[in-house]
């Protein structure tokens, strides 16, 4: 089981929508996270910076931001553009974080 980080931009005073779009997480898109390997994932957030801080276990080599080819994680990508900062084809602006520790 391989460990994943990364951190994103929440854009100002999107915390409220963004925190109820993920609330209501579609079940085809959990379902793809789910069926390629991701499991506990969880998107912390640095109030003071917007910094989004996402973790997630996944078994194989890839993890969530691998999926942006599928249907799914298109449409959501354009759903929660509004909300954080993103790259031109809607894929959240994410950047991976190197684990320098880890205790089990």
């Amino acid at each position: 089981m391989n460990r994943l980080a990364f951190k994103m931009y929440l854009n100002e005073g999107q915390k409220e929508a963004y925190k109820k779009r993920h609330d209501e997480i579609w079940p085809e898109l959990k379902k793809l996270l789910k069926d390629a390997g991701v499991s506990e994932y969880s998107i912390f957030l640095d109030e003071e910076t917007n910094i989004l801080f996402a973790f997630q276990k996944v078994s194989g080599d890839g993890g969530s931001q691998d999926l942006g080819k599928t249907e799914i994680v298109q449409k959501w990508w354009a759903f929660m553009a509004d909300v954080m900062k993103t790259n031109p084809d809607n894929s959240p602006v994410s950047v991976p974080l190197e684990e320098l520790f880890y205790m089990e």
